[in-house]
């Protein structure tokens, strides 16, 4: 095929830029050529191609289907050639590489402390780091855009290798001046009743506060829907309704008395953080040292940043009375 006997890495990654940017000018720039080098490395990856891979238009280039189709292999093939030149950099004793990361938003509150730790012990590793829910990390997975996630369960749709690094508290909180806090002891029948402040379809928290009413054989009655923790601990702490968070989340705001751990049986619930790869490719020598790193440093590195709070040192009491 003349595309793999004529086509170059420089050519591949010259028109991934472009693809990306989508403008000749805007590559050339980051490329530091001239435009018309570009043009004639397009050129020419075109006629190896053997069709048409942009077209311009008034604002810039778009791609054509051609085009469409041979940047997914760009990507991966130049993914490949990066991470089998970082192996080779380690291999030599010049530990570097890309450590690209996708974690749950919940573990925004620690997981960069971490990662600044890892990265000033190996300056030559650069960071790209995606937080979104967890369907998002999760097609981050599958997509191969992240090499290592950090989120409450492994994904049951994917081939995996996880493990366990730290614990990971989850509760029903609220105002201490909800009503609900007057209750002596509430029950799960009680608390589906109230408007619950929850995260959107999708991620983690959703998830597993859905799980715990339909253990009970109940179903939440829904107050608001929020894609933001911030957003949740300012209304629960205004007054709006309970919420479920993880306490890792809201150890300030409990420290500070805006909100409190609900007076319920088996509250807070001990759940864990997992690392997650995927099973279908091997991981870098990077992603195995950010693995040790989580495993030696996870669990004290997030109770130095949230175990001030004492709600996190709560013990479950009973089993729920439904």
């Amino acid at each position: 095929m003349a595309l793999v006997k004529t086509a170059s890495l420089r050519q591949m990654a010259t028109f991934q830029v472009v693809a990306r940017l989508g403008s000749v000018s805007l590559a050339a720039e980051a490329l530091h050529l001239s435009q018309s080098a570009v043009s004639i490395q397009i050129a020419s990856l075109e006629s190896s191609a053997g069709a048409p891979l942009i077209e311009r238009t008034g604002r810039g280039v778009r791609l054509t289907e051609a085009g469409e189709l041979l940047v997914v292999y760009a990507d991966r093939l130049l993914n490949l050639w990066n991470e089998a030149s970082d192996e080779m950099s380690t291999f030599l004793g010049a530990f570097s590489g890309t450590l690209r990361v996708g974690a749950v938003t919940t573990a925004e509150y620690w997981l960069p402390r971490l990662l600044v730790t890892f990265i000033n012990a190996n300056p030559r590793v650069k960071l790209r780091l995606l937080f979104g829910n967890r369907e998002e990390v999760v097609r981050g997975l599958a997509g191969q855009e992240v090499d290592i996630a950090v989120m409450g369960h492994p994904p049951e749709e994917l081939r995996v290798v996880s493990s366990t690094f730290a614990k990971n508290p989850m509760a029903f909180v609220a105002a201490p001046h909800h009503p609900l806090m007057a209750e002596p002891m509430l029950t799960m029948a009680a608390l589906a009743q109230a408007p619950l402040l929850v995260r959107e379809r999708g991620s983690g928290t959703r998830n597993t506060v859905e799980r715990l009413f339909r253990d009970a054989g109940m179903r939440p009655r829904i107050g608001s829907e929020l894609s933001s923790n911030e957003a949740i601990k300012q209304m629960c702490a205004a007054g709006f309704g309970p919420a479920f968070l993880s306490l890792q989340t809201c150890a300030l705001e409990i420290d500070a008395g805006l909100m409190k751990v609900m007076p319920m049986a088996n509250n807070p619930i001990e759940r864990e953080w997992f690392m997650v790869r995927s099973a279908s490719r091997s991981a870098p020598q990077v992603v195995l040292a950010f693995e040790q790193h989580l495993r030696d440093h996870g669990q004290a590195e997030i109770g130095r940043h949230v175990l001030k709070s004492g709600a996190l040192l709560l013990q479950p009491l009973q089993p729920p009375v439904a």
